[in-house]
C-alpha cells in the first residue's frame, strides 16, 4: 500500500482528534462498566485524560464524515447482534453434554486505517462470544477468537459477518474513497483458521 506524506496537523485538528479520542475512550469505559451514570462518565473522563497525557496516541486522522441514517442502522444492528450473541453464549453455558469448540479466525479488513481497525475491533470485542487476540496494523487483519464454531462453513459465515460489520461502520463514518472499496470485488481469498478441538 502506497503511503503519502501527511501535512502537519493544525492546532484545531489536533484538538478535534483529542476530543474524538476522549469521547471514544469514555464510551468504552461506560460500556465496560455496563451502567450509564455520571460517576462512570466522570471516571471515564479522568481515565481518558490520563491516557492521552501519559500515553499519547499516534495521530489518527478522521477523513470521513458522519452519516446519520447509516449510523442509526449500525447502532440498531449492533444492539441486535449484542442480544443474539448474549443468548447464544448463555445457551452454550447451560447446555449439558456439549463441549463448545472455538476457533481463531483471521479476518483481513477492506479499509486498512487505524480508525477503522480500532472501531471494528472494539465493536467485535463488545459482542459476547468473540475476542480480539491481535490486530495486525501493517496488513489490516484482525485475529479473533470465537466460541461455538465447529465447521469451516461457520468460520466463513463469521468472517462474512465481520466484513459486513466493517462495511456498516465505514458507511456510517467513512470517506467516499473508503466506501468505494466495498463496491469492488473482494480481493481476499481464504484465510487461515485454527479450529480448537478439531481432529488432526
Amino acid at each position: 500500500m502506497t503511503t503519502h506524506p501527511r501535512d502537519p496537523l493544525t492546532r484545531r485538528v489536533r484538538w478535534r482528534n483529542r476530543a474524538v479520542a476522549a469521547t471514544g475512550l469514555v464510551t468504552v469505559w461506560v460500556l465496560l462498566w455496563g451502567t450509564f451514570s455520571w460517576a462512570n462518565v466522570i471516571g471515564g473522563l479522568v481515565v481518558a485524560a490520563v491516557l492521552l497525557v501519559v500515553f499519547p496516541l499516534p495521530p489518527v486522522t478522521f477523513a470521513g464524515r458522519i452519516r446519520a441514517v447509516p449510523l442509526l442502522r449500525f447502532l440498531a444492528r449492533f444492539l441486535w447482534d449484542l442480544v443474539v450473541a448474549s443468548a447464544q453464549v448463555a445457551w452454550l453455558a447451560v447446555r449439558f453434554g456439549h463441549t463448545p469448540r472455538g476457533a481463531i479466525i483471521a479476518v483481513p479488513l477492506r479499509v486498512n486505517t487505524d480508525l477503522n481497525l480500532t472501531l471494528t475491533a472494539e465493536a467485535l470485542s463488545l459482542v459476547p462470544g468473540s475476542l480480539i487476540l491481535e490486530a495486525d496494523r501493517a496488513t489490516g487483519t484482525l485475529y479473533v477468537h470465537v466460541i461455538g464454531v465447529r465447521t469451516l462453513d461457520e468460520v466463513e459465515r463469521f468472517r462474512r459477518g465481520v466484513r459486513e460489520l466493517e462495511e456498516r461502520i465505514v458507511a456510517a463514518v467513512g470517506s467516499a474513497e473508503e466506501l468505494s472499496r466495498f463496491r469492488q470485488p473482494d480481493p481476499t481469498g481464504p484465510e487461515p483458521v485454527d479450529l480448537e478441538g478439531a481432529p488432526t
